[in-house]
């Protein structure tokens, strides 16, 4: 409503400080203006709610590995939380992968210069989806690979032998900004080389810890075997795998290793799936999301609780100021991330007949180890001013960058992506996020309040401002030229 008359100006400012006019003017409420953005910005950084949902999930759940008791817990504990915002609440069918880890422990039991009667106990932990060995354990030697190339070089060599791959995390990479490639290029091996060595005949694999901590953490993850060749496959801390290493300089390495996880039957799981309906668009959508499943060495704070709290903050945030978007605001707690990506690919294959109703999706998986510094959008360079009146809503906290990419690669929205759904992420300093990342360090006392609160701000202006925008912001495919 555009009223221009002084007099029914201060009328209807009247009316609308009582109340009786909210509804009018729930249109002009939704502009994307720099007061509105402002407002949704404060309100979050004013906000501990997501902080308190946080310690909900971590402390009263604990851990949620798909197929788990505590990943049913958090279905219905988050299912429960929306409601009781007023959010339509859809619990989306998804069958899940059930991976159990049992005993684990590991010895060195013969090496050049052993006391007599002396062995040295590893610290490891089974990566997801390993094989078993014999309840009794078994006992091989130990082999060093430090690259792929190496191991197919020494394939001769491979069969009956315990494979341990020691590539040392980059930690240096991290602190310039580029802990995401570092992961990769460390996890690669994790996910790779298992099956690699597999292939080759290996008694087992394991790994060197993928992160920059070296306080003797373990750190787990998915692997890439398949049922017929899962070999016992296992993390080992990066001190125990350089003593290895320099054990092995000194002569023959052998070990006695013991792991005992099983690979169950697929469990029935859920996304969770809260919508804040639109007005004049409601029929389009922009999801704002986090995974709702972790690893179960800890209780997955930062990956991925801080994720799935901060998308339920957005709407909290909204819901507060009594904000209606144009579009549906959508926010999915997606199951199954870690070890299957199920949830994602439900929802994709759910909506793929009207991908085009999908406007855009944003998933927050990188934690709130460092400051949020604002939005790295997957859009074509034409569209990148139109975020102009975003940034700066975002410059007072710091969080006004926007990092334009062709991909962002978001776990759960690959799949979208990759069939046009404009994908975006908030920018996050990941220095130190590995030194937590799937190992028994990532707990609730390692989020900083107000980085969450910061995470939340630059999510839900983001969530608002997309789900507002009048023009179209181009399909993921044209950005192949």
């Amino acid at each position: 409503m555009n009223i221009r008359n002084p007099v029914l100006t201060a009328i209807a400012a009247s009316l609308f400080a009582s109340g009786l006019l909210a509804t009018t003017f729930t249109h002009a409420a939704s502009a994307n203006d720099a007061a509105t953005l402002g407002k949704i910005r404060d309100t979050a950084m004013g906000s501990n709610w997501a902080y308190e949902k946080l310690e909900d999930m971590t402390d009263l759940i604990g851990p949620r590995l798909s197929g788990s008791a505590g990943a049913a817990a958090a279905v219905q504990q988050v299912a429960d939380t929306m409601r009781k915002l007023g959010a339509k609440v859809t619990l989306q069918p998804v069958k899940v992968p059930h991976w159990v880890r049992g005993e684990e422990k590991a010895q060195l039991v013969d090496y050049a210069g052993r006391p007599q009667g002396v062995v040295q106990n590893i610290v490891l932990t089974a990566l997801g989806g390993s094989g078993a060995t014999p309840a009794q354990g078994l006992t091989a030697p130990v082999i060093i690979v430090r690259d792929l190339d190496e191991l197919k070089a020494r394939a001769a060599e491979i069969k009956g032998k315990i494979v341990l791959f020691d590539v040392a995390f980059d930690q240096g990479m991290a602190d310039a900004g580029l802990g995401g490639p570092a992961y990769r290029r460390g996890s690669a091996f994790r996910t790779r080389g298992p099956a690699l060595a597999a292939d080759l005949g290996a008694a087992a694999a394991l790994v060197r810890a993928v992160g920059g901590a070296d306080y003797r953490l373990t750190h787990t993850g998915t692997t890439g075997l398949k049922d017929g060749k899962r070999i016992p496959a296992a993390s080992v801390t990066a001190e125990d795998a350089m003593l290895i290493a320099r054990l092995s300089k000194r002569g023959p390495v052998a070990m006695k290793l013991v792991l005992t996880p099983q690979t169950l039957p697929d469990a029935d799981s859920y996304n969770v799936i809260a919508d804040l309906p639109g007005t004049d668009k409601a029929d389009e959508v922009v999801i704002v999301s986090g995974h709702l499943d972790s690893w179960d060495l800890a209780t997955g704070a930062h990956d991925d609780a801080t994720g799935v709290t901060a998308s339920m903050g957005v709407l909290e945030t909204l819901k507060k100021l009594n904000l209606k978007p144009r579009r549906t605001i959508r926010m999915i707690a997606w199951m199954n991330e870690e070890n299957g990506g199920r949830g994602g690919d439900t929802y994709h294959m759910a909506n793929k007949a009207t991908l085009d109703k999908q406007f855009a999706a944003i998933e927050s998986d990188g934690g709130v180890a460092g400051r949020t510094f604002g939005v790295q959008a997957g859009i074509r360079p034409q569209y990148e001013k139109l975020f102009a009146p975003l940034q700066a809503s975002l410059v007072p906290i710091g969080a006004g960058v926007l990092q334009r990419r062709d991909v962002i690669g978001a776990g759960d929205l690959h799949a979208m992506e990759a069939d046009g759904v404009p994908s975006f992420t908030p920018l996050v300093d990941s220095s130190v996020y590995f030194n937590y990342h799937h190992t028994p360090a990532d707990t609730f006392d390692k989020v900083d309040p107000e980085y969450l609160k910061r995470h939340v701000a630059v999510m839900s202006a983001l969530t608002w401002y997309l789900a507002n925008m009048d023009q179209p912001i181009g399909r993921a495919p044209e950005q192949v030229e």
